[in-house]
């Protein structure tokens, strides 16, 4: 009995060894596999960014980081004492380092610090005997050459926050970055590429024993500007530190040849964290480094708002290029008073002289007969409060102020003396720099509704396409109404009593046009009137004019359209135009060392011999009205 017991166990048992080692083989042996084979997701390399003459902008670098492996440190917070002597941990770091400890298992590698520099993973190096268990390891950054120069086109990347997780495994990988704003941000799936893979084998705790195989991640697509990184470079050193903004684009194509907004920032800083110092002194600066003036500063136009003034007249047939009106310093409307920059007048001008003087009391004139709602529709066709669609986030509308528009944000009817505020681009209007640019651009090309861009060529998640170099359809302006307004702005810079004659280009065949604009910020009361307006320098910073400029080169054949905003930079004639020029300038010279891409001519316009201070405005981003009155 004991045997035949002993002889049925045994008989079970060999059923059990035989099911499982014979029948159910297959199943296990899969199983075992998939316990001793680890399939790793490898990130691939961030696509580089250029300009349009294949300068890199944003690149990749090495990446040196120090990392410890808890279990062959044995006492880890030793290790770290010792390890900070040579790279100083601060209490923060020194904290996350010990929530990993806990969360990981022992022998998984924890990051210490990033982008460690030459000398540190020297030294670190070689002390690596009395460092048990810390190893230098490589990967990759994102590198920024001229970070100051062009933070606010390409913005910066940084580490996924848990809200941006979209189920994406890349996101989830360490140090993993993403673009957080600029051209970085609008395309960096583009850049993002596609991930590897890591075949390896591990233990029973999961400990890696060889690598198997490896796949490496697709780079992602390299993303070429229309930036040009020499005007880009020059234009930031002429702005230097000034709370200023430039933009220069081509008026057929409209790509944007360079993008400036100063004071700027380091993107690099971004990648590799932030000190609360440096924050805090970034927020904290007047002069707003982290705001993209180009495309998110709102200002009132000013006088530079005139040309558009002139085409809606002409249009409506209110007026001919020979009316003539007389500025005698100042006009009623009733018991209001509008006052023109010049105090004692301009006399008899006809609208070619109106522009070229920037007479206030023409374009209040104009204004009344013309109307809020035309001058409104003509300013949209040029692109003014609208968002352009330019490939960055944060672009904002500008405001183009109507009828309609006011009865909805305030409640009560436009009023009459509204319009002649309108007239000299006062009042509610509010544009963007990007905008002016563009309103010059299309003045420029005879007409036409160019669109800005900052890629050669169309960049989607999938990939590369080519642009087609069309300048956009025709707004059906009258090419003569074009030519007296563009003769006018010759005027401003060529003509002996232009008003910005002390800015005009030397060399005849880079000669520009323009208009100049000087926006008031504080109330100007009729005491102060009659005992002498202070000047600009005689005032705080904050309480001085907005410097505006907007112009075109060459005179003859336009292809550059340029836009100037310096905050508080006094008058548009002595601080806006002169960077206009330089710019300008700067912008042919290096086009003669690149022939053009066949661009289209325009009718040239006809060159003649014929100051700006217009007044009153919001302050850039109040979105308030301004201060109206004598």
């Amino acid at each position: 009995m004991l045997g035949g017991g002993q002889a049925a166990l045994l008989s079970v048992l060999v059923g059990r060894m035989y099911y499982l080692q014979v029948i159910e083989s297959q199943r296990y042996v899969t199983l075992a596999d998939e316990n001793r084979i680890n399939f790793r997701l490898l990130p691939p390399p961030r696509g580089r960014i250029v300009d349009r003459n294949g300068f890199a902008m944003a690149d990749n670098q090495q990446n040196y980081r120090v990392v410890i492996i808890p279990e062959q440190a044995g006492d880890v917070e030793r290790t770290l004492d010792l390890l900070s002597l040579i790279v100083p941990l601060s209490g923060g770091e020194r904290r996350r380092i010990r929530r990993e400890v806990k969360r990981k298992r022992a022998f998984v590698p924890i990051t210490v610090r990033e982008n460690l520099d030459w000398s540190e993973v020297a030294r670190i190096e070689v002390n690596t005997p009395d460092l048990p268990g810390v190893l230098i390891d490589v990967g990759q950054s994102r590198s920024y050459a001229n970070g100051l120069e062009t933070a606010h086109v390409l913005g910066y990347v940084a580490a996924v926050s848990e809200k941006e997780l979209t189920g994406d495994p890349l996101l989830e990988l360490p140090g993993f970055r993403i673009g957080k704003a600029g051209v970085e941000k609008v395309y960096d799936l583009a850049l993002r590429g596609s991930g590897g893979s890591s075949q390896v084998e591990v233990n029973a705790l999961g400990r890696v024993i060889r690598e198997l195989n490896r796949q490496e991640g697709q780079a992602g697509n390299e993303v070429r500007l229309t930036i040009d990184m020499q005007l880009q470079h020059f234009v930031a050193e002429r702005l230097g530190n000034d709370s200023a903004t430039v933009v220069v684009m081509d008026v057929h194509t409209g790509e944007v040849l360079s993008l400036v907004s100063s004071p700027s920032f380091d993107p690099n800083s971004f990648n590799t964290g932030l000190s609360q110092v440096e924050w805090e002194s970034l927020i904290s600066n007047p002069k707003a480094p982290l705001t993209n003036k180009a495309i998110a500063g709102q200002y009132a136009p000013g006088s530079t708002f005139k040309p558009v003034v002139a085409l809606a007249a002409l249009e409506k047939g209110v007026i001919s290029p020979d009316t003539t009106i007389h500025c005698s310093g100042s006009t009623k409307l009733g018991n209001s008073e509008f006052h023109c920059w010049k105090k004692g007048g301009h006399g008899l001008l006809d609208l070619t002289g109106a522009i070229e003087h920037s007479c206030d009391v023409y374009f209040y004139e104009v204004a009344r007969r013309t109307g809020i709602e035309r001058m409104a529709a003509m300013a949209r066709r040029f692109g003014l409060g609208e968002k352009l669609g330019l490939d960055l986030p944060g672009e904002k509308n500008g405001l183009m102020p109507s009828n309609k528009w006011k009865l909805g944000a305030i409640g009560v009817p436009w009023q009459l003396g509204e319009t002649l505020i309108a007239g000299i681009g006062q009042g509610y209007i509010l544009s963007t720099p990007l905008q002016l640019a563009v309103m010059t651009a299309r003045l420029a090309n005879g007409g036409y509704a160019v669109t800005p861009r900052l890629t050669m060529d169309r960049v989607t998640p999938t990939g590369i396409e080519p642009y087609t170099d069309e300048e956009g359809a025709p707004l059906g302006l009258s090419p003569e109404h074009l030519a007296v307004v563009r003769k006018g702005m010759d005027n401003v810079v060529n003509s002996p009593t232009g008003t910005a004659r002390r800015s005009r280009i030397p060399e005849d065949r880079w000669q520009m046009a323009g208009k100049t604009g000087t926006v008031q910020v504080r109330r100007i009361s009729k005491a102060e009137r009659e005992t002498g307006v202070l000047k600009n320098d005689d005032l705080p910073w904050i309480e001085r004019d907005h410097a505006l400029f907007v112009g075109f080169a060459p005179v003859q054949n336009p292809r550059f359209a340029v836009s100037v905003v310096v905050e508080h930079g006094g008058g548009g004639s002595s601080t806006a135009a002169p960077i206009a020029r330089d710019v300008l300038r700067e912008t042919q010279r290096l086009a003669e060392l690149r022939p053009p891409r066949g661009h289209q001519d325009v009718q040239a316009v006809p060159q003649s011999g014929s100051k700006d201070g217009s007044k009153g405005g919001p302050v850039v981003g109040s979105g308030k009205p301004p201060v109206r009155g004598t």
